[in-house]
């Protein structure tokens, strides 16, 4: 069967930054940032982004492109005879499942928010106390939990069931794009706020006072933890669009441009969230609490609230449902590689699958509320901390290896690979770079998630 590839450059760029984009840049880098020094952090973000994801994300590239297959088998065109990498294969893929089994939910709850907002279930003059309460009513509510999530899955498979093309390059091309629109219109509205000054000036003017008192050390920790989970790197969900690309241009240059969309919507994120808090006096907190509780009172209380909170969601949804989308294409890709099976079989199939296995996050919060698993964290927290702090910087720490060592794919031709085509380019000067202080720093990070 022949490789399904993208119709544009566009749309690979749009559907990969998609996938990279998510929930994290809105409720965690601004808050983050302005706990960090501002703008002191968002310059170390962007020197660790450039030194430790974009070349992890070129190398999950190369290993697509290269191989124009999904992750066990991309691994096992490219490996030495005898030699089990494509191990990682099936690991990475188990992380996709463990990511929307909570992935879902929280997507689900961003549908959800878009239409108490359209309804006008938030009325001017709610408090902090009334937005709270209606938080915790839906996650108390297993029937409305569930409702939204099978909402997100279903319009999920459905999209990818249309093809590489006509479904996910499609849609993402539209949710990208109105995302993009929609955050400009959110920040510019944000900034007509009184108040808008002094938040912006927390978020972005860089603070040594502020820097003093966290610790020079603790921002730079906090950086490098941003920029390398950002892109979502280590379990195969950029790969399966490197199997898809051409060979006109090189994967530095394309990288480069999935980093600046993904910078771009975090940077921006803080731009709509802090001068709103500021203006409207609220304090400014990170997770759901900011986006599901703090920013909905924001936005009650404003002239025109409802059509800004519409449009918040709006983008809130766009930004979630592309990584849901995108992160489907590498479940159903593996199948229909694996298996031989049809699009539609492999939509219908994994859809099934992620329903069931989606339902104990739904219930951690309500039915089985009670049920403390890694840490004492509860179901959706202990999936989360699978994925983030172990099978994202392992698979990374996999993946880097696989490419620059002998016993792997080896630098040269990862090298040769990432270099073809009109570009940016790496050069071979980066060797020892890649070979020994790159892996410490992602061992870094692995540990320090552990500890």
């Amino acid at each position: 069967m022949k490789r399904e590839s993208f119709k544009s450059r566009l749309g690979f760029i749009l559907v990969s930054a998609g996938c990279a984009i998510g929930i994290g840049n809105v409720w965690r880098f601004p808050y983050v940032a302005g706990q960090n020094g501002g703008g002191i952090f968002v310059l170390f973000y962007l020197i660790f982004l450039v030194a430790m994801g974009l070349p992890v994300l070129t190398m999950e590239l190369a290993v697509g492109r290269a191989s124009r297959k999904s992750a066990v088998l991309g691994y096992k065109a490219l490996e030495k005879p005898k030699s089990r990498w494509h191990i990682h294969g099936w690991v990475a893929m188990f992380g996709c499942y463990m990511l929307m089994m909570y992935y879902t939910t929280v997507s689900g709850w961003m549908v959800a928010y878009f239409f108490k907002f359209l309804k006008g279930d938030f009325r001017s003059g709610i408090t902090a106390d009334d937005t709270a309460a209606a938080f915790s009513g839906l996650l108390a509510d297993p029937g409305q939990m569930a409702f939204w999530m099978v909402v997100t899955v279903v319009l999920g498979f459905l999209v990818c069931s249309r093809g590489l093309q006509n479904g996910l390059e499609k849609i993402s091309k539209f949710m990208m794009s109105a995302l993009l629109i929609l955050i400009v219109v959110l920040a510019v509205h944000s900034f007509t706020l009184s108040g808008a000054g002094k938040g912006i000036e927390f978020y972005l003017i860089p603070n040594l006072d502020t820097v003093s008192d966290v610790g020079i050390k603790n921002v730079i920790t906090a950086a490098m933890n941003q920029a390398f989970f950002t892109l979502s790197l280590g379990v195969a969900a950029m790969e399966i669009f490197g199997s898809y690309m051409g060979k006109e241009h090189t994967l530095a240059g394309e990288g480069a441009k999935i980093c600046a969309l993904d910078t771009f919507v975090a940077i921006m994120s803080g731009l709509i969230i802090f001068p709103a808090c500021f203006s409207y006096g609220v304090e400014v907190g990170a997770g759901p609490s900011l986006i599901f509780i703090t920013l909905p009172n924001v936005f009650v209380n404003m002239t025109g609230g409802r059509v800004w909170g519409c449009l918040f969601f709006m983008f809130m949804t766009f930004a979630s449902f592309s990584t849901v989308i995108a992160v489907f294409e590498n479940i159903m890709s593996f199948a229909i590689d694996m298996f031989g099976w049809s699009r539609n079989r492999a939509a219908l199939v994994n859809g099934v699958i992620i329903l069931i296995a989606s339902l104990p996050c739904v219930f951690g919060y309500n039915i089985w509320s009670d049920l403390n698993l890694i840490g004492g964290r509860d179901v959706l927290d202990s999936e989360d901390f699978i994925v983030s702090n172990l099978l994202l910087p392992i698979g990374s720490l996999v993946y880097l290896l696989f490419c620059v060592t002998k016993w792997g794919w080896g630098f040269e031709k990862y090298l040769d690979e990432a270099n073809t085509g009109k570009g940016l380019n790496i050069s071979k000067k980066l060797k020892p770079y890649f070979q020994f202080i790159l892996p410490l720093l992602i061992l870094f990070i692995l540990i320090q998630g552990l500890v």
